[in-house]
């Protein structure tokens, strides 16, 4: 009897262990996770850097858009002059038969001088025109040989707008002109470093009559006088293509010349305004 109850307690006892034996993890070695994390960042790491190479190269860095090319080169490219009670007038697309001699007229007759940006083959056609800019003591610039977009030609054809347009200009008024004014006022960065290291200037403008619509008198001398202030650079036109119609620019220019000398300010040439010689 008192074996049957030890054997009794014996069997109690083995069979509240063995659960618990039964429980227990097997121990195995422990590698840390963030071990295996950090090895697997690193190579993803790797694998990104090498992606972000091959995106650089199939996808080049966005263009500077010409407010940012301004900031970055603010001695080479501008468009306004010092905050004086100073403008300069600026007319493109020059010389034009049509229209260039009107505005000639009415500059020497209010004994305004102003800035002509030249076309290189319309010079050409018509040196005698771009004479009497010179000789009426204007300023002139160059503006291409073609009215070409500059975003769309490569450095070497760009040179050639500018080299071949300087030499026409030269053999005409013996001046081969600093400035230059780009086509539809665009330009990138690669043409813009080559203009500074051979001493240009590019000068676009910060009032624009955009008479090149057709706009009638009254709407050109609005989109002026509306923002000219100190140091403006007003861009008007000279010349045109086939179709143009400048005569409301032509008509309101006698009395946007009245209307700013009423308000204190006087016309001045952009080498004069900017400060740099007509040539280089």
């Amino acid at each position: 009897m008192m074996l049957n109850h030890a054997r009794s307690w014996a069997l109690i006892l083995i069979a509240l262990v063995l659960p618990q034996t039964e429980l227990l993890p097997v121990v195995s070695p422990v590698v840390p996770h963030t071990s295996s994390f950090s090895q697997n960042q690193n190579h993803s790491s790797k694998s990104s850097q090498l992606q972000q190479t091959e995106d650089e190269k199939s996808n080049p860095p966005a263009a500077l858009t010409l407010s940012q090319l301004i900031k970055k080169y603010p001695e080479t490219f501008r468009v306004r002059g010092p905050r004086l009670k100073q403008v300069a007038l600026t007319f493109d697309d020059v010389p034009d038969p049509r229209f260039t001699p009107q505005i000639l007229n009415i500059l020497k007759q209010k004994g305004v001088k102003a800035t002509f940006f030249a076309v290189g083959n319309r010079a050409k056609k018509h040196p005698h025109i771009l004479e009497r800019i010179k000789r009426e003591g204007h300023a002139v610039g160059n503006h291409s040989y073609n009215h070409a977009l500059f975003n769309k030609l490569t450095l070497n054809e760009f040179i050639d707008q500018i080299e071949r347009t300087n030499r026409i200009i030269k053999s005409i008024t013996g001046l081969r002109p600093r400035l230059l004014r780009p086509p539809y006022g665009e330009i990138n960065e690669e043409q813009l470093r080559w203009a500074r290291k051979n001493n240009y200037k590019i000068v676009n403008w910060n009032v624009d009559s955009l008479d090149w619509k057709g706009l009638s008198k009254e709407q050109v001398k609005r989109n002026i006088l509306s923002t000219v202030g100190p140091g403006a650079i007003i861009l008007q036109h000279g010349g045109g293509g086939v179709g143009t119609d400048l005569q409301g620019s032509i008509n309101a220019l006698p009395e946007i010349i009245s209307e700013l000398r009423a308000k204190g300010y006087t016309f001045v040439t952009l080498p004069d305004m900017l400060g740099v010689p007509e040539g280089i």
